[in-house]
Parts: structure tokens; sequence; C-alpha cells
């Protein structure tokens, strides 16, 4: 099993200069940078071994060898160890989530760090509403016969509308509502508050029916189809400073998959919190992004994912640097919606 462990330390140093050079490595490059203990004639022959297995490849125009998506793969499964962030790092990261003032701007942020540390395309999902549950509603009037109805989830999120009422309504019966609501709704998961309208209904005072009969249908659109869940992207620049094997042929198929967003979504929100995910090259079922790879996680508390970050890049990327950068941000991220 020697060899085995002796292969891994090859794939892991092709990998390594392949990642920070861009350039195919040989096995001169191998021996005078890395310290495997062997002469370069037993590394020349580990490397015809693992071409063989599919680990890594020789592309057409050079001597040298790449890790093939399996390469990758092995690579991420045998890492010891994320490389931990730098104390400066991560106080860097607070500082600058911390001067967020409200969620979408929580959200900005985020892409814009991960981008900046990763160097690739960051992706974050709102928090699904799906997993949300209400923390307040609010009840402003906005004109004698015109209300608005705010909610506000507990993971931040916030969805207005206005409804218009047949009759002027005065401010104590608007109070009596908004008290009414909370009462019902305050705690309640999205997925069960739309139920629960019909009985407010049964259940309201009777000088307040009318009003509230009014509001339901309003509330029910609020509480059961908020709008639909979207991701935040940044740095889709960074995809244009690889160099021509990172992408077969064209990167125009992952800028639309990234533009489209349904296929992204779907992949980013498959996450559970604090487990770093990585698909590699082909492991992405769809298509456009064959040629990439994706880091994910859940952010949220410890046994409930809001919704997933991550990033988007070539295959060619520094995983443990990526995959603890992306972890940090998650949990960065979960304890200021914890605290918000």
């Amino acid at each position: 099993m020697a060899h085995d462990e002796r292969r891994l330390d090859v794939l892991r140093a092709i990998v390594q200069d392949y990642v920070s050079t861009n350039d195919p490595v040989g096995s001169k490059a191998l021996a005078d940078r890395h310290d495997l203990g062997v002469s370069p004639a037993t590394i020349r022959n580990d490397m015809a071994v693992l071409e063989e297995q599919g680990y890594i490849t020789q592309p057409h125009t050079s001597a040298g060898r790449v890790p093939t998506d399996k390469g990758y793969r092995l690579f991420v499964d045998r890492l010891s160890a994320v490389k931990p962030l730098s104390v400066a790092e991560k106080r860097a990261i607070e500082r600058f989530l911390d001067g967020a003032v409200d969620l979408h701007d929580v959200l900005g942020r985020t892409v814009r760090l991960l981008a900046q540390i990763t160097r690739q395309v960051a992706v974050v999902q709102y928090p699904t509403l799906s997993r949300s549950a209400v923390r307040h509603l609010e009840v402003v009037q906005v004109a004698a016969a015109r209300l608005m109805l705010v909610l506000i989830t507990d993971t931040g999120r916030v969805e207005q509308r206005v409804v218009d009422c047949p009759t002027d309504i005065d401010a104590e019966a608007v109070a009596e509502l908004r008290t009414l609501l909370n009462s019902a709704f305050t705690g309640v998961k999205l997925t069960e508050a739309g139920s629960k309208v019909p009985d407010l209904l049964d259940t309201a005072p009777p000088h307040l029916r009318g009003l509230v009969a009014t509001v339901s249908s309003t509330l029910l659109e609020t509480l059961v189809e908020p709008s639909e869940d979207r991701l935040v992207i940044g740095g889709t620049a960074n995809l244009a400073r690889g160099n021509a094997l990172d992408f077969h042929g064209t990167v125009r198929p992952l800028l639309e998959a990234l533009e489209e967003q349904v296929v992204v979504l779907r992949l980013i929100s498959e996450v559970e919190a604090g487990t770093v995910l990585v698909r590699i090259g082909e492991e992405n079922a769809h298509e456009a992004l064959s040629g990439a790879s994706l880091v994910s996680v859940g952010y949220g508390s410890a046994d409930r994912a809001l919704g997933g970050l991550g990033i988007v890049g070539p295959t060619r990327m520094d995983y443990p640097t990526n995959m603890a950068a992306v972890r940090a941000v998650a949990r960065y991220v979960g304890q200021i919606l914890a605290e918000s």
C-alpha cells in the first residue's frame, strides 16, 4: 500500500502545481519542486500509473500532465485537513460583514467578500421561505382606506403588500388588527401559516370581521406566495482570469446558467448547515456546469440551513483554501442572521 500513498503524494503535488502555475506539470518539475523522496524515474512511473487510472491526463499541446475530474475528486476526498483561515482573514470577514444594515446588505457583502477571497464567482441564496417562520406582521395605515401589510420573517426577509379597503378605517381598528394578526401568526412556519387564515375569520371579534375579511386574501398571498427564492451573484469577471484549458471551448454556457439562476439555485440549495459540498466537473448534472466546480455549504444555525452559499469556478481551483473560505463566511452569515 506504500506505493498507493506515494502516488497520492504525486497526485497532490500535480494538483498543487497546476493550480498555482496554470501550466501542465512534468516529472522533472515535480522532482525539482517537491521532496517526494523518490527518483525522477519512479515519479515518471507513478505518473504513468495515475494516467492509466484516469487521475491525470496529457493535454495535446504539452509534455506535462493535468488532473482530471476524477483526480481532483480523489484529491478533495483525501484532504487531510481544510486549510484554516488566518486570524487576520477571519477578522477581516467579521469586520466586513458586521457593517451590514439589513439582509440585502448582508448577502450583497457576502458575495463581494467571497469573490474577493477566492477569486471565483460567488453565489448566495436568499433564505428559503419554506424554512422561515413569521417574526412579525406589521399593519401600517398609509391612507384613510388603505393599509400596508408587512411580513418580517425570522430569516430577515421582508414582504409587503398594499390593501385597499371599502371604507375608511380608524387607528384603533388598525392597532387591534395588528395585535390579532401577531397573536395568530408570530412564530408560525410559513408552510403552515396559510392554513390559519380561515380560522382567523371565525375567531375575530364581530366588529373586526369585515376588516379581517378584506385583508385575508392579501394576507394569504403574502404568507403563501412570497417572492421566489433567488440568488445574489458576484465576481463573474473572475471567470476571465483563467487559461484556455480551464473551460472546454467557451465559458459562455456557464455565464448563461449563472444568469438564468435556476440550475445554480437547484444545486446551491441542496446543502446542509456546516457541511461543505464539492461537485467537480461532470458531477454537476447540468451540461453548462460540466467544466466547472461548485463548492457550497448551508448557512444558518447548527441544525437548520436557511439557504446555501458557495463559489463556482474552473475545476482548476485551490480547493483547500476555497472550502475553508466558504465554510468561514457561512458561519459568520449564520451568526449575523441569528442576532438580527
